[in-house]
């Protein structure tokens, strides 16, 4: 442009300049009325002199103050460094002329900044703070700075970012009491150092100013989410009416509610959300997965199926689908489905691993033992790396196809095939000195579960010397690891070595973080050895270390097994329920309530719906079977019951207790022949289960159907069934 061919010194003369100001978005008003209160022509004092540097001249910072404007939004919409220069030469003019202008310091301050020059922002910005302490523009600037730092820094540079960054905003606030803005950034920045009493009086602070503010709202609920206070989260989001709320906080109440596994809740409040801003595919997904938790199959499925129409290059709706399908047992649909999606999985991606899971776990449910290990082994080989060196998303992947693969195995009682794949998982190693599961910042420690993998293994196949001397490996591979440990200490307990075990479980005690997980074993152990007045001691332990949903959820079935163990049912029963009116969701609880009731005989419906939920949450779990076997046998529906109880005892061929109801069945159907095989094998096995595990009466009355079915087999002879 020839405008500026020529001296940018003296602009004025050329009657382009107003309008490239005024495209600009500035104005020469200012200029304008400063020419008319100084007597001293600003351009002719631009040209022939100095301005001074002592005396305030406004007439020429004003015009150099709209030049270096100019040049700032040419600088930005061309990306010339050149106008940027001259913007900044501009702005020390301008200072220059008006060197006490709050204004003038914080834009050529706010300029270094735009164009990156950190340090020459906060050299500028820490000037004007000496000059005056509360200039917020100043200050505002200072934290900007150190916020952006934040992002750009690791280790001590940002945590000394974080606490620079902590001063200014806390002057900020102070400097702007009613401003809710620097109260909610002060929180955040608070929560990011780790100091959730003091996050939490600002976001209280920024409530007082603004008590409906949606912001706030969030910013408390997520304090408290993170935290891991989940019914503190929910009280915050709930306060507000319901009528009231807006669609991101219901998104966030939906949220909690799911974390703390309350899927019917949540998926009301996707719906409140959804209601008020239709059409969020984040949203839809969200609902439609609570929907799927809370058992609503057939209400996910449509949602799934509306989101996959909607977006069919979205994989995670066609997955969901599959799942939904396989869940409903309709295994040949949700292969279908999986077979549709394969031309749009790409190879090597997550979608292809969990596309590889689902076809395995399908092929497992109808029996499909070869093609479910196949697909698996696969997908191990193919995440297998020569150097063993592996990502934490890798090590999580490999891990959950190991442990699927040592599952079927199980099922199939293959056990030296099922302690290959629990030992592959061991080498994976992980964070074994500090995991747990309530530590979200500790990875996981693999080797555990591949060691406790190992040992069930062989305790499933009475193999009690191996279970025993694979217990002692991992306790002396992992000596800090308290999982591993009890774990150890269990089987020494089981095998006989009573004291010893006990001696190492209470010996697990030092850490205070962990005395919940050891007095929960210790409560286990002295169930199992009878010692029921020291069970319910630890027990009590249990229960008063409880602040979670999950340990108390725990501490109220560790007392229904205890009642149980006890004989005293109604009482089991009523701990029990207490445990899943905390946890709906846990297939554990849901199992041994129902198999109780139905041992019993009572309530039957219900106690078939409790095993069905169980079954639903984890479909090829044969203690699940057996329990749905025998409430079918307890409502005389043998058919049913044997189908169930065959397939139990497919996968649990060493549990005494399978064969026994497998044996009432037959009897029942006149199969003498097959009752007597059944019963003696629950006998076999009884002779090789651990003492804790062989009930004497129960055994009694095992060998009295024995003895009288072949009494009455004898009777009818070798014609009879």
């Amino acid at each position: 442009m020839k405008l500026f061919s020529r001296s940018l010194r003296n602009p004025i003369r050329s009657t382009h300049l107003s309008v490239a100001l005024l495209a600009a978005g500035l104005s020469l008003a200012p200029v304008a009325q400063a020419q008319k209160m100084s007597p001293v022509d600003p351009v002719r004092k631009a040209e022939g002199s100095t301005a001074p540097t002592n005396a305030q001249d406004r007439s020429s910072a004003y015009y150099h103050y709209g030049l270096a404007h100019l040049y700032e939004q040419m600088a930005v919409s061309a990306g010339r460094q050149d106008y940027a220069t001259q913007a900044i030469e501009e702005y020390k003019l301008a200072l220059n002329a008006d060197p006490n202008s709050t204004e003038l310091q914080n834009g050529l301050a706010k300029l270094y900044f735009s164009l990156g020059r950190v340090q020459d922002a906060v050299s500028a910005a820490k000037d004007q703070v000496k000059r005056n302490p509360d200039d917020v523009d100043a200050h505002t600037l200072l934290g900007q700075v150190y916020l952006r730092s934040l992002g750009d820094m690791q280790g001590p540079g940002s945590q000394q970012a974080l606490a620079q960054a902590i001063q200014e905003y806390e002057t900020i606030a102070r400097l702007k009491p009613n401003d809710i803005e620097p109260r909610l950034l002060l929180g955040e920045l608070y929560t990011a150092s780790h100091d959730s009493a003091k996050a939490e009086a600002e976001f209280k602070e920024a409530q007082k100013i603004d008590s409906d503010s949606e912001e706030v709202v969030l910013s408390m609920a997520k304090l408290y989410t993170d935290e891991g206070d989940l019914q503190h989260a929910v009280a915050v989001l709930s306060a507000v009416p319901e009528g009231d709320r807006s669609a991101r906080e219901e998104f966030a109440l939906g949220q909690s509610y799911d974390r703390m596994k309350k899927s019917k809740e949540a998926a009301a409040a996707y719906k409140r959300s959804l209601d008020q801003e239709p059409d969020n595919p984040e949203v839809e997904m969200a609902l439609a997965s609570a929907l799927m938790e809370s058992d609503h199959l057939d209400d996910a499925l449509k949602m799934y199926q509306t989101l996959q129409a909607a977006d069919p290059s979205d994989l995670r709706a066609g997955l969901q689908i599959a799942e939904i399908q396989r869940r409903q047992g309709h295994y040949d649909q949700s292969l279908a489905t999986l077979e549709k999606m394969k031309p749009q999985i790409q190879p090597g991606s997550n979608e292809e691993l969990q596309w590889g899971v689902d076809e395995a776990l399908n092929y497992d449910a109808m029996g499909k033992y070869d093609q479910a290990t196949a697909l698996l082994t696969k997908l191990v080989d193919s995440t297998t790396k020569a150097d063993g060196k592996y990502s934490e998303q890798e090590k999580s992947n490999r891990a959950y196809f190991l442990n699927r693969l040592g599952i079927i195995y199980r099922e199939e009682n293959k056990t030296a095939e099922t302690v290959a794949a629990y030992r592959k998982m061991v080498e994976l190693g992980g964070d074994c000195d500090t995991a747990s599961e309530d530590n979200d910042d500790a990875h996981p420690c693999y080797a555990e579960s591949g060691y406790d993998g190992v040992v069930e293994a062989y305790r499933e196949a009475h193999m009690w010397k191996e279970a025993t001397a694979a217990a002692a490996e991992a306790a002396k591979a992992e000596p800090k690891n308290h999982s591993i440990q009890l774990l150890y200490a269990q089987q020494l307990a089981d095998g006989g070595q009573v004291e010893q075990g006990l001696t190492l479980a209470k010996a697990q005690l030092g850490d205070a973080k962990d005395d919940i997980e050891v007095h929960e074993n210790l409560a286990q152990m002295y169930t199992r050895l009878k010692r029921y007045s020291d069970a319910v001691a630890e027990i009590d332990k249990t229960d008063a270390l409880a602040k979670k949903p999950n340990e108390k959820m725990y501490a109220a079935f560790l007392r229904g097994d205890l009642a149980e163990h006890q004989k005293k049912h109604d009482e089991a029963e009523s701990y029990l329920r207490k445990a899943l009116e905390i946890d709906p969701k846990s297939a554990m609880v849901l199992n041994y309530l129902g198999y109780i009731m139905a041992d019993n005989g009572v309530k039957l419906p219900e106690a078939q719906k409790f095993i069905q939920q169980a079954i639903a949450l984890d479909p090829q779990n044969g203690a699940y079977l057996d329990s749905l076997g025998w409430v079918y046998f307890k409502q005389g529906r043998y058919t049913e019951a044997e189908e169930q109880l065959r397939k139990a005892n497919e996968r649990l061929a060493t549990d005494p207790t399978v064969h026994d109801h497998l044996g009432e069945v037959y009897e029942k159907t006149g199969n003498l022949k097959m009752a007597v095989a059944q019963w003696e094998r629950s006998m076999s096995e009884y002779a090789h289960s651990l003492p804790a595990d062989a009930d004497p009466e129960d055994v009694a009355k095992v060998q009295h159907k024995l003895e009288s079915a072949r009494v009455k087999l004898a009777k009818v002879g070798p014609a009879g069934k």
